[in-house]
């Protein structure tokens, strides 16, 4: 039987996941981070994207994140998203949409303040078409 570590995904209005997992993936604010079992304690932001848990067999949970916290603790997870979208739940023509919306805004910007929610906005509807062009990728 594979170690396993347990992994909780919260947002600010839920609880997105909680269970047990072989390894998560997720974006760190440095590159893409790698979380096993008897991982070492880590606090750390976490970018826009796609948090990918591992679970026990052949299933994979694909979650978005539009960044947070991770917490790494022994036998611990802890994704703290400000925002988080299960994948089965994320919707490409939203995103779509709001990814032109940002690219719009960026072009007839009002202000630097103006400019830079855009971009934010941007790499968050980029971030959520990844995630849903991988789980398309993962279905096939």
């Amino acid at each position: 039987m594979a170690m396993t570590i347990h992994v909780d995904v919260v947002s600010a209005e839920e609880m997105i996941f909680s269970g047990l997992a072989e390894f998560v993936v997720l974006p760190g604010e440095a590159g893409e981070l790698g979380i096993l079992p008897g991982h070492m304690p880590l606090m750390t932001r976490i970018k826009p994207g796609a948090v990918r848990v591992k679970l026990p067999g052949d299933k994979e949970e694909l979650i978005f994140v539009a960044g947070g916290l991770l917490e790494v603790q022994p036998g611990l997870v802890t994704v703290l998203a400000d925002t988080a979208i299960r994948g089965a739940d994320l919707d490409q023509a939203k995103a779509m949409d709001a990814k032109k919306k940002a690219e719009e805004a960026m072009v007839n910007r009002g202000s630097e303040m103006d400019y830079a929610r855009a971009q934010v906005e941007l790499a968050e509807a980029i971030a959520q078409l990844a995630a849903i062009d991988r789980l398309r990728r993962q279905r096939h």
